[in-house]
């Protein structure tokens, strides 16, 4: 069960690029994406200096709008209070549930508490080394290194899957559906499903959707995703309460 499968929250992820890890940003990113509905997207960070460089394809792909902020004083870090600015103006805005600050820094602490007693749900994310005052400041911390180390477990399992069916079968279904789409179905009902395997289709799509945004069951001829899940062997479909809900799962 998702931490919010009651609401839909609206997250606003503010992202500390002097103390984010550039190479798990997708993943952190597809984090996100299992407690709500990232409607602002900002990483924060002095993008003149040359050792930003690298940052550059990784926005590009993820979707963060960077926010300029410069050095002022040679030791003092001014991206923070950039942050902790915008941080404040998007919660007097009105248009968010809660927000996603990334970061291993304690100086967000603060920050935490005052968005949490405005009844903000606050979600942390950062290494290891985060100090704990940051850390018990939030309603829910992941550290990176947990998520880095999911994700690379679930792509090593999808690629022994994959090299598994490659072996019985070509790595189109029999109704057209590309593999890489099968693979984000299934990674999906993973990071969703209840005890018993199964997921409701409305929250599957709506998942797949903030995974990738393209996504569109008509883009692989099926009208609804229901029709599609159903014409996939991998997947098996179970009807309930007199036929209005329907629940899929990975086929044991």
């Amino acid at each position: 069960m998702t931490e919010n499968s009651e609401k839909d929250l609206r997250l606003a992820v503010l992202i500390d690029a002097d103390n984010a890890s550039r190479t798990a940003m997708k993943d952190v990113m597809a984090e996100v994406a299992v407690y709500g509905t990232p409607t602002i997207k900002r990483i924060y960070g002095d993008w003149t200096a040359p050792n930003m460089n690298s940052w550059k394809s990784i926005l590009l792909e993820t979707a963060v709008t960077p926010v300029q902020q410069y050095g002022y004083t040679t030791g003092k870090n001014s991206t923070d209070s950039a942050m902790i600015i915008d941080a404040m103006d998007i919660l007097y805005s009105g248009n968010c549930d809660g927000f996603v600050l990334v970061s291993s820094d304690s100086d967000f602490t603060r920050l935490a508490i005052r968005l949490r007693e405005a009844g903000m749900k606050v979600y942390g994310m950062g290494e290891k080394k985060t100090p704990k005052p940051f850390i018990v400041a939030c309603d829910k911390f992941v550290y990176i290194e947990v998520i880095r180390a999911a994700a690379q477990r679930a792509a090593q399992q999808e690629r022994e899957v994959a090299a598994a069916r490659n072996r019985k079968e070509s790595v189109r279904s029999s109704d057209g559906v590309p593999a890489d789409i099968v693979e984000l179905i299934a990674e999906s009902l993973e990071t969703l499903a209840e005890e018993d395997g199964y997921v409701q289709m409305g929250k599957l799509g709506s998942l797949l959707v903030k995974m990738q945004p393209d996504f569109d069951p008509r883009n692989y001829g099926f009208s609804k995703l229901s029709k599609m899940i159903k014409a996939i062997d991998r997947f098996q479909i179970q009807v309930r309460q007199e036929d209005t809900d329907i629940y899929v799962r990975i086929r044991p």
